[in-house]
């Protein structure tokens, strides 16, 4: 091409960009159906520590790691999504029946996506202290609270399930591993995932998006990690949320689900968050406990600078039926779609080797 022709070119690509920047932010629904292309896959054990035998000191255990397992797309984009499950890694990857999940939808649409499995749970459940399973013979509690009904059996009429498929519950209610809710354990998962986010081998950009307890545990993480990557959380029905000290809320420590109290200062790491987004399947009161606290710790991040929101998706937006664990229900492209927006609105979805974070900069 000719110097000056070049010249032109550069001049209108730029006259393109400072007087389109919505447009080349917005999601590309032609991402939802392209084949999935990888450059690589695979995992790694992070964090814990390497513990000592208490009879022998030159016998030693690596234990309490979490274990990463990624997928990179062939042509990336500048987000990693981490998926944080509180039931397994299962209902990241499917459909309540079988068909696509959020791990498929998020690698089309050019997102490296990893599946993260907290220490002593799933993949990474070598544990530094002994760990005694008790069976607790809870599918009919799952079915309640996942939110498919006020009791077993009873199905929310609209709910987005395939209640007439019996196979599906059974997939649904065997995918458990064993959980640790206890304080201790909440700290523990959000020291490993800290260590995993301030290595750099999760991105430059991460976004969590975590279901129940999860949620919880990914709040504290933003404030344990000592890098600024953590631009993102959408946490789908989280039970527990964390709230500075300076406020009237008396944390508890006695079990997994908080309230977790912590000094003003590492609070207000949550507001240096590019975007955190609180989201409620149907059927849930408006004074349900969590949604209150939802609400407040959403009111408190803002408040303090940040761009926290809360989501009810059967009110909010009209999704009907939604369970507690909405990415896996019949209407999942929905969701998709509305994180698709989340993405977006936050500048989170450039490629790799595009330079528009100086938008988001400039428009804050």
């Amino acid at each position: 091409m000719e110097p000056h022709r070049q010249q032109s070119t550069l001049w209108l690509l730029t006259g393109l960009l400072l007087t389109a920047p919505a447009v080349i932010a917005g999601p590309n629904h032609k991402d939802w159906s392209k084949p999935i292309v990888l450059d690589r896959s695979g995992g790694f054990q992070i964090g814990g520590v390497i513990a000592q035998s208490p009879s022998n000191p030159n016998r030693t255990l690596s234990c309490d790691h979490g274990y990463m397992e990624y997928f990179i797309p062939w042509e990336p984009r500048k987000t990693s999504i981490v998926m944080w499950h509180s039931s397994s890694t299962q209902v990241w990857q499917n459909r309540w029946d079988g068909g696509e999940g959020f791990k498929d939808m998020f690698l089309r649409r050019g997102y490296p996506v990893y599946l993260w499995d907290g220490p002593r749970v799933g993949r990474a459940n070598w544990a530094c202290e002994p760990i005694n399973y008790t069976p607790s013979y809870r599918d009919q509690d799952n079915f309640a609270a996942w939110n498919f009904g006020p009791s077993f059996g009873n199905w929310w009429p609209d709910v987005q399930f395939p209640t007439d498929d019996p196979a599906a519950w059974q997939q649904a209610t065997s995918a458990r591993y064993q959980e640790f809710d206890t304080f201790e354990n909440i700290q523990l998962h959000a020291r490993a995932a800290a260590v995993a986010a301030d290595s750099g081998k999760v991105g430059k950009n991460i976004v969590y998006l975590t279901n129940s307890a999860a949620g919880l545990r990914a709040q504290l993480t933003a404030i344990r990690s000592n890098r600024t990557n953590i631009k993102g959380i959408v946490a789908y029905e989280s039970i527990g949320f964390v709230f500075p000290d300076n406020v009237n809320i008396t944390g508890d420590s006695r079990g997994g689900f908080g309230p977790v109290v912590v000094p003003l200062k590492e609070f207000k790491k949550l507001a240096k968050v590019r975007g955190i987004q609180f989201v409620w399947g149907d059927h849930r009161a408006p004074n349900d406990t969590y949604v209150l606290q939802s609400r407040r710790a959403a009111q408190l991040i803002n408040l303090y600078g940040g761009n926290a929101r809360v989501l009810m998706l059967g009110d909010d937006v009209g999704l009907k039926g939604s369970t507690h664990i909405p990415f896996a229900d019949l209407h999942n492209s929905k969701i998709a779609g509305l994180l698709d927006r989340f993405l977006g609105r936050n500048d989170l979805d450039s490629y790799e080797g595009s330079s528009d974070d100086w938008w988001w900069w400039w428009r804050k």
